[in-house]
């Protein structure tokens, strides 16, 4: 149940952003099934393999495990997850969203949330820019965004209120590298 609570916090996230910083329309891109390399880029656990995450938490064994999708027709946004647990229990995870046929700016995107969200601080070390915040829900969330092929990406790491911005910033930097 916590972990299906994780997943529709970061969910609420992305929405909450991309209601708030709606991109301006341009041509329709092809979806995702008609792209192989866009699938791949929506698969969060390729994205950020278990490995990863249980190094950068320093736990062994976490298993990674596809979460929810969710397209969001009013903004275009495809949102693919994958929930890190270990024995069962979650420690994160990463939600990727990519608004297709939209045009946006990565830094305005994360501007967006960091408005949306009371306490959000600003992360360094990002191109476009990261922000941190720490939710009702108890839960920590770090997210950024970039231009994949032309289209507006947020990727964003949740996990327990505990885990800290240092430790959040390598696992969205490596899904961010990877797509």
């Amino acid at each position: 149940m916590r972990t299906l609570a994780v997943v529709l916090v970061a969910f609420a996230a992305l929405t909450a952003c991309s209601s708030g910083d709606k991109p301006s329309s341009s041509a329709p891109k092809p979806s995702s099934s008609a792209n192989p390399a866009a699938a791949a880029a929506l698969d969060p656990c390729a994205l950020l393999p278990a490995d990863a995450v249980s190094k950068a938490l320093a736990l062994d064994n976490l298993k990674a495990v596809p979460g929810p999708s969710r397209d969001t027709s009013a903004n275009g946004g495809k949102s693919r997850s994958c929930e890190y647990q270990l024995d069962g229990k979650a420690a994160g995870a990463l939600a990727v969203t990519r608004y297709e046929g939209r045009q946006g700016k990565p830094a305005e995107m994360v501007a967006s949330i960091k408005k949306g969200k009371p306490g959000a601080t600003d992360v360094q070390g990002f191109p476009d820019g990261a922000v941190f915040y720490v939710d009702e829900q108890k839960t920590a969330t770090l997210a950024s965004a970039e231009l994949v092929s032309g289209t507006p990406v947020l990727v964003n790491y949740t996990g327990p209120a505990k885990m800290t911005a240092e430790q959040m910033a390598p696992l969205v930097k490596k899904a961010l590298d990877a797509s």
